[in-house]
Order: C-alpha cells, then sequence, then structure tokens
C-alpha cells in the first residue's frame, strides 16, 4: 500500500473516532484478563499486512479511554486541543530530536521563543528556562539546580564529607519531591514534610521552626517548594512568607505550578493566587493539563539566572554533538538537558499558543473555576452529597454522604467503581485529613453545568441503588 493511501485510511479512521468520542460511554470497560483475551494479542502477524495492522489501530480506539469525554473528570488533564494534535502530527511524520538545532532548526528557535514569552509573561528577569517530560522531571531539576548552586563543586565532587542539605515541602506536595530527593542522593529523611494549615497551605512558623532546628543541627536548609494547586485539595502555598524565609536562611525557593500554574494566564487570578510569584527562583508549569497541550508538554523556568542549566546539566564530552553559535550563544538545547535524545514539544505548544492567545488560555481557566463555584453549590444544595474540605481552588473533595453504619472508604470505592466499569464516568479519588474522598476535577473543554450536572446525577442514583442493594456497606474491621 502507498504512503498516501495509508494516511488517507488513517485519517478517515481517526475521523470517525473523533465524531463519536464524546457519545456513549467513556469506556467499554473490561477486566483485564478478558479484555485481553478479546485483544488477541498473542496473535501472530503478517509481515507487511496493514490490514492487520489497521485491525490492531481499531480494537485500540474501541476500548481506549475517551478522555475528551464529558463523563472523563478524573485526572488533571484531558482531551487535547486541535492546534496541538497536529502538532504532534506532525512532529511525528517529520520524525527528529530536539537536541540540537542542525536536526531541529524551526523547534529550537520555537523553543526559544516560547521559553521567553512564558518568562517575561511570569515576571522573571534575565532568567532561562526548557521543556521538560514533566513536572516530575522539572521539580527534581530545580532541585538539582539549587543543590549545585550551593556550592560551585558540589557537581563534581557530590556531597562527600559536606554538612547534611535539606529541602522543605508541603505535607501534601507532590510525589515527585520524594523521588527527586532519592534520585539526587539528598535521602528521603532530608526532604521534610511540612504540616498543612486548614486550607491546605504549608504552616510557614512551622516551616520556620524545622528550619530552625536543622541549622542548629549542623544542615543547611538549602530547598523550600511551594505548591501552587496541591494534587488533592487544590490547596496554594503562600509566597510572600516564603519569601521573607528565603531572605533571611538564603533556600531555593521553587513553585510547582504543575497544576494551578495554570492561573498565572488570568492577571485577575493570578493575583489572587500566585502573589508575588515572579520572586521566585524557579517555577514549573504543565501546558497539557488546564491548559489542553497534548501530553506531555511542561515549561521549567529560572529567575535570574541565565546559565543555571548549561551549568547544572551539562557534562562529559559533548562536542561530538553541541555546537555553540558564532555568537557565543547557546545553540544546541540538548545541552542544557538532562537527556540527549529530546521530542519536538515546542510546536504543539507554540501552535496552542499562536491558536488561543493569552486571552483564550485565560478565559479557559476562569471558567473551570467558575464551573467549580457552580458544582460546589451543586452539592451544598443535595441531601445525598456533601463537602469533606472547602474548596481551595479547582478542586472539589467531596462523598456520598456515608451509610449508616456502614465502612465509609469502602462505600467511596465501590461508588466511584461502579460509575467507572459502567462506562458512565470516571473521578478520581484522594485522601484528605485520612479520610477517603471523591475528587472532582473540571478541565475538559467538554465539560460544562449540563454536564456537571448530569455527572451528579450519576452519582447519586448509583449511590441510592447500592445503598437499596446493601453494596458497599460491608465494615472492613
Amino acid at each position: 500500500m502507498k504512503q498516501e493511501k495509508i494516511f488517507e485510511r488513517l485519517l478517515q479512521v481517526l475521523a470517525r473516532y473523533t465524531q463519536e468520542r464524546e457519545s456513549g460511554n467513556f469506556v467499554d470497560y473490561l477486566e483485564p484478563e478478558l479484555l485481553r483475551q478479546r485483544l488477541h494479542l498473542e496473535q501472530q502477524g503478517q509481515q507487511g499486512d496493514w490490514d492487520a495492522l489497521f485491525d490492531w489501530v481499531e480494537q485500540y480506539l474501541a476500548y481506549a479511554v475517551k478522555t475528551n469525554h464529558p463523563g472523563y473528570v478524573n485526572r488533571m488533564w484531558a482531551g487535547a486541543n486541535p492546534p496541538s494534535i497536529i502538532g504532534e502530527m506532525v512532529a511525528a511524520i517529520t520524525n527528529t530530536s530536539a537536541c540540537t538545532y542542525e536536526t531541529a532548526p524551526v523547534s529550537t528557535l520555537m523553543e526559544k521563543y516560547m521559553l521567553q514569552t512564558m518568562l517575561d509573561l511570569v515576571g522573571f528577569n534575565n532568567g532561562s528556562g526548557q521543556m521538560t517530560t514533566g513536572s516530575s522531571n522539572a521539580n527534581m531539576i530545580a532541585m538539582m539546580a539549587a543543590r549545585n548552586t550551593l556550592s560551585g563543586d558540589i557537581k563534581n565532587k557530590g556531597l562527600f564529607g559536606r554538612p547534611e542539605l535539606f529541602g522543605f515541602v508541603n505535607a501534601d506536595a507532590h510525589y515527585s519531591m520524594d523521588r527527586a530527593a532519592n534520585i539526587l542522593g539528598l535521602g528521603a529523611e532530608h526532604l521534610i514534610k511540612i504540616p498543612v494549615d486548614e486550607h491546605g497551605r504549608m504552616r510557614v512558623e512551622v516551616l520556620e521552626q524545622e528550619i530552625e532546628r536543622v541549622v542548629a543541627d549542623g544542615g543547611i536548609p538549602f530547598w523550600v517548594a511551594a505548591t501552587a494547586g496541591t494534587t488533592v485539595r487544590g490547596a496554594y502555598d503562600q509566597i510572600e512568607p516564603l519569601i521573607t524565609l528565603r531572605d533571611r536562611y538564603r533556600f531555593w525557593l521553587h513553585v510547582d505550578g504543575a497544576w494551578g500554574g495554570a492561573v498565572i494566564f488570568s492577571e485577575t487570578l493570578r493575583q489572587q493566587f500566585l502573589p508575588l510569584l515572579e520572586q521566585a527562583d524557579s517555577f514549573t508549569l504543565d501546558f497539557h493539563k488546564m491548559l489542553g497541550t497534548a501530553l506531555m508538554c511542561n515549561v521549567l523556568l529560572f529567575n535570574r539566572r541565565p546559565y543555571v542549566l548549561r551549568e547544572v546539566c551539562s557534562a562529559g564530552d559533548e562536542s561530538y554533538i553541541f555546537r555553540e553559535g558564532d555568537d557565543g550563544e547557546v545553540r544546541d538545547l540538548g545541552t542544557m538537558s538532562l537527556q540527549c535524545g529530546r521530542r519536538v514539544d515546542s510546536l504543539k505548544w507554540f501552535l496552542d499558543w499562536k491558536f488561543y492567545g493569552q486571552a483564550g488560555l485565560a478565559a479557559r481557566v476562569e471558567k473551570y473555576l467558575e464551573l467549580c463555584h457552580y458544582a460546589e453549590e451543586q452539592i451544598a444544595q443535595s441531601d445525598d452529597l456533601e463537602l469533606v474540605v472547602p474548596r481551595e481552588s479547582f478542586n472539589l473533595c467531596f462523598r456520598f454522604r456515608p451509610p449508616q453504619g456502614g465502612e465509609l472508604a469502602a462505600f467511596t470505592t465501590a461508588l466511584r467503581n461502579r460509575l467507572h466499569r459502567s462506562g458512565q464516568t470516571l473521578v478520581g479519588t484522594g485522601l484528605v485529613n485520612g479520610e477517603l474522598v471523591m475528587r472532582l476535577l473540571i478541565t475538559n473543554v467538554n465539560v460544562d453545568k449540563p454536564e456537571i450536572d448530569a455527572f451528579f446525577r450519576a452519582v447519586i442514583s448509583t449511590g441510592r441503588a447500592m445503598l437499596a442493594e446493601g453494596s458497599g456497606l460491608e465494615s472492613t474491621h
């Protein structure tokens, strides 16, 4: 089959899927073993058989989760923006690595343009940045930058024979912080979790006490990460008091905005949730979450440190691949990255930016917050539902009202699983103060007030049916 016919057939398949992905159930759910049998994964393939290949594509789409579907309210991301999908397809067809200018000239310039655009938007002066594989990686790179700039020879001599280094995070911070502490050789016990207040924010007075304790014991407090939108509650750590402490103790202040950092596109929401962000040392944001760029698309930005990435990430003999520009400027972005091969993510990011613009992205984030307020009102008006903790931003932590004499976590889990496996809706769960809750996230452009109403109707009708059956009421104790 000629290539043009292959792509023509593929586009027909994808067009049909696109037309149907917002209707019906969000998934045709099967248990893993049954799905494995249905797929016939062990079936012997025929070399060069395009019909068989398209059968596999059709099967994949038939059982895939429809992340564009309004019933998909589970994760911090949903179906991708059409401009970024086009970018992904073009990047796949051209198939190059964004590590050097000579192999990816256009994407290199696009990435530099977008990085400077974001630096200006955040208010970082004389800064630098890079696209990473996601905020988990970005948090680690920022922590590594903080560690290596603490002393000029840590990069070469390591942490041997030095005072112990300690980082501090919100007790509800993302688990990538723990993994970063492990990977960078700090040790999990050197990442101190600070208790939160009634809003889910890091208690600054406890942070200062812990810093003082570390200093008194001869340690060095080198890193504090503020979370802008915690994973479960959506809490924003307060930056202003952290800046005061930073100026006193000279640690690196990082802001993890993987989820809630999208408020920077709206001046109103930025002032509400992230005032004084421009004074932080580093900041990360996932474009593939609230902003809808195709997975993955992340940016890590540094303030007042134009060369930090080259100093931190570059190592070993790179002369075979990387070149400097005639003006001494960094020409190849791979020299500032932890990995050699780099996906061309800048194209989809650039296309989204040009298509929607700051105003369009701001309107999207503002609409999500408005819908969260609406959903909160629906919960308050329901006799069957309750908020477990007050809403802080974009996350709603709620549950079906506790059944009498039942085990709360077991019932919540059973209710969530029935909604999932019936294909009605997929909603997340999480722990708040040790209690299991449903976590509603609205980051899907196909969700509006009618879809929120339909979601709650599904939760209530399913919960009532389970109560009538006695399902999920068994105590685990």
